[in-house]
């Protein structure tokens, strides 16, 4: 990668306060030492597409997207539907980190390819403890396809 390290965590977060709980949380709890953080949906789209701001970061998908819904320039859905669409970046979790608890944007996320949906927490130690288990499952536990092929993956 040709400007520093691969990218563990992209956080998608406009609000500065939750930006700073969530990045607190992480580093609570030691998960992920590589975390980009985009304030909207327009620089989201830019950074994993490699375009616009990004252009000279080479691609490298990150091992996990926390993406919340409401974010200016394009929504979260948007974005969302964008990552799932493109062959390229289709198979990254994707976790909703979102203050929506509307059946009708659970279930749009579901439709188009979300991994998670977690509605966020008001309390922090709630919150904290949220961003751990998400960490440790979705950086830890789960096993994604291997990039290099199956064949390329026995040993």
């Amino acid at each position: 990668m040709k400007n520093n390290v691969p990218i563990e965590i992209l956080l998608v977060e406009d609000n500065p306060y939750d930006v700073e709980l969530t990045l607190r949380a992480l580093k609570q709890y030691h998960i992920a030492n590589h975390i980009h953080t985009v304030r909207d949906g327009a620089e989201a789209v830019e950074f994993i597409f490699c375009t616009g701001a990004y252009a000279d970061r080479d691609f490298s998908a990150p091992k996990l997207i926390l993406l919340d819904l409401k974010l200016p320039k394009l929504d979260g859905m948007e974005v969302l539907q964008r990552i799932k669409a493109d062959s390229r970046t289709k198979l990254i979790p994707v976790v909703a980190l979102t203050t929506s608890n509307a059946e009708r944007d659970v279930k749009e996320c579901y439709q188009l390819g979300i991994n998670s949906y977690i509605v966020k927490p008001l309390d922090f130690k709630q919150f904290a403890e949220a961003i751990r288990q998400v960490g440790l499952y979705w950086l830890l536990l789960n096993r994604l396809p291997s990039e290099e092929g199956p064949e390329r993956a026995i040993v």
